[in-house]
């Protein structure tokens, strides 16, 4: 197995980076469940905490594209990302030194 990029380790570093909140981790944990999306509304009711730190925590895992946003008239619509299931994974294999 080849030696990852130095591109590599660093995405993959910010992706851990990202995932090291565990509020962070509640909200991908409710949007990966989900069997649609769900609104900010159904997250901040669901994780526990308010809209603002809710939104604060969307908007970091959004840039990392954990999550992926959709505005629906007055709504925000997020759902995770489904090219993280096996991108994550991947990226924990090869940082191990383990194919996939």
């Amino acid at each position: 197995m080849s030696l990852p990029t130095e591109v590599e380790f660093e995405e993959w570093s910010s992706w851990f980076k990202c995932l090291a909140d565990p509020t962070r981790l509640r909200i991908l944990h409710f949007v990966s469940t989900n069997s649609e999306p769900a609104t900010v509304g159904q997250i901040v009711e669901a994780v526990g905490k308010s809209q603002s730190t809710v939104s604060k925590h969307l908007q970091i895992l959004s840039e990392q594209r954990f999550v992926l946003t959709e505005a629906d008239g007055i709504r925000t619509l997020v759902s995770a990302n489904p090219a993280c299931m096996t991108e994550l994974p991947a990226a924990a294999a090869a940082i191990m030194g383990n194919s996939v």
